[in-house]
């Protein structure tokens, strides 16, 4: 069978390379695991029967996750995080003009279909999961079984030797083998294979599994030897209402074995049930708290009316920062230098949390303390009195901080994996009501990368003539005191042209801007 026309989508400078296939009624989206290649899956039989037998009942979207197969290659320390992918499958939904997907996902696709149909229900039909898990030290590798398999992927990559960790029943197939061998060299390089295992280790949704709210069909053979088959019961066992189908095999690849039965029990449950149920009325989503620390020292130390200016621009610059990280106020409003954002990326949430922490100090040396959780919250909590657990233990964590620090709890930890980020361990703990004490942990280093790449060229051309002025005068080294002087300009003023410019490039410190002034052009 010829394969489909390979088309892209763009997620942010990144492009995905997708296929689809079929004109059934219900959109299926099939997020894959660990490594793809949309050209080269089309030499093989078992992979065409596969996606045949899905195609004659949905149309049929297929893509290659970044970093891999026909998608944009990018550097091994910058393999996609779950939030990234998240988005690469909107991009990619987005571009076939898909509204709402049934989410199939395969092995290391699982985790993040969980996290997406959890965020994004009214983009989720329903969720299937095959040969997937949850937590990947608890269900798929010891620490000692990673480093085993990386030795072993690091020094025989693209021969057909790793076969026997996914397939063992056609290892001893030549052909077959061979055809593994061309795929992994043409999916991924050795490189970008070792830093996704290491990536896939830090994996753990865990917290949100309870939190989906689509209807759900979870699929393991029972002697899977890639992934325990006590990962498919537990998800099974969590994630309300759903649905088990337990059969036999040890192949872990869905393409190989008894195929038809894998596609048989995702047939039946989609076109035998009610998948047009109400969107839910909660999602998950990561909820930031602002707290100002010693309101009433900075107050007396600077004076009521300069205060009262101070706040003003502080609560600007947070709304500023919410909205340049795509997140979104929640609650009446701020309230005494007291915020509440939510957003649907845990990362994004804490890079934000860093440059409100680091942009506050600017202004006028405010000190700010920032918790975070992840957890459900209702879907109209936006610009409405805010409610629930989730919210509440943010602001619990932010309360517990000291000025400058950015707590969070285990649940983002748990979910920021890939995303370059670095907590330490703290002797705090928030009590939910329904379970047992959540450890938080202190952001450590830089939450927004100091080689500011990431800065759009636009948010520079947003910068005013005077703050362009300011940010060269900050690449020399000069204090606000002596760009002050040179500028005939009050040292508050410049205090607050610092705090704009950070607020506008999203960035932590003066260093961070300073190191944008190549970038600036004359002028």
């Amino acid at each position: 069978m010829a394969a489909p026309q390979t088309h892209y989508a763009r997620s942010g400078d990144v492009r995905i390379a997708y296929q689809v296939m079929g004109e059934g009624p219900v959109d299926l989206v099939l997020v894959p695991g660990f490594i793809t290649n949309l050209d080269v899956q089309w030499e093989d039989a078992g992979f065409v029967h596969l996606m045949s037998r899905l195609a004659a009942f949905g149309r049929l979207i297929m893509f290659d996750k970044r970093g891999t197969g026909l998608s944009d290659r990018v550097a091994p320390d910058a393999l996609p995080s779950l939030e990234t992918r998240m988005g690469d499958v909107r991009a990619v939904m987005d571009a076939c003009r898909s509204r709402r997907a049934v989410l199939i996902g395969a092995s290391e696709g699982g985790p993040m279909s969980v996290l997406f149909a959890a965020t994004y229900p009214e983009r989720t039909r329903a969720l299937v999961l095959y040969g997937a898990y949850a937590s990947f030290h608890r269900w798929v590798a010891t620490v000692e079984q990673l480093e085993a398999f990386i030795a072993k992927a690091d020094e025989t990559w693209g021969s057909g030797e790793m076969l026997k960790a996914f397939a063992p029943s056609l290892y001893p197939n030549p052909r077959f083998r061979n055809w593994w061998a061309r795929w992994e060299r043409l999916s991924a390089s050795p490189g970008a294979a070792v830093a996704l295992a290491r990536m896939n280790a830090s994996i753990d949704v865990t917290a949100a599994a309870a939190t989906v709210r689509v209807p759900t069909l979870v699929v393991h053979r029972a002697g899977d030897v890639r992934i325990n088959i006590e990962a498919g019961r537990w998800l099974a066992a969590n994630i309300p209402a759903a649905r088990y189908a337990e059969i036999p095999g040890s192949d872990h690849l869905m393409w190989v074995g008894d195929i038809d039965r894998v596609v048989d029990e995702i047939e039946l449950f989609v076109t035998g049930s009610n998948l047009s149920a109400p969107e839910p009325d909660r999602v998950l989503a990561t909820v930031l708290a602002v707290e100002i620390k010693d309101a009433e020292r900075h107050a007396i130390r600077v004076g009521n009316a300069a205060w009262a200016r101070l706040l003003a621009g502080h609560a600007g610059q947070i709304e500023r920062l919410v909205t340049q990280y795509r997140g979104q106020m929640i609650g009446q409003g701020q309230v005494g230098g007291h915020a509440l954002a939510a957003f649907d990326g845990p990362a994004r949430a804490v890079r934000c949390a860093q440059a409100i922490v680091a942009t506050a100090r600017a202004m006028g040396g405010i000190g700010i303390g920032c918790g975070l959780h992840t957890g459900e919250i209702g879907r109209g909590t936006t610009g409405t009195e805010p409610a629930g657990a989730a919210i509440h233990l943010a602001q619990r964590a932010a309360q517990l901080g000291r000025a400058g620090d950015v707590l969070v709890s285990r649940t983002v930890t748990d979910l920021v994996a890939g995303a370059n980020l670095a907590f330490a361990n703290t002797p705090l703990r928030l009590t939910p009501d329904d379970g047992g004490p959540l450890p938080l942990f202190r952001l450590a280093g830089p939450a927004v990368p100091a080689a500011p790449d990431h800065v759009a060229d636009a948010a520079l051309a947003s910068l005013t003539p005077r703050e362009r002025e300011v940010l060269r005068l900050l690449a020399e080294g000069r204090t606000n005191h002596a760009i002050a002087d040179r500028l005939a300009l009050s040292e508050h003023t410049i205090k607050r042209h610092v705090a704009n410019l950070l607020g506008k490039l999203a960035l932590p410190s003066r260093a961070a801007a300073a190191a944008l002034v190549g970038r600036l052009g004359p002028g």
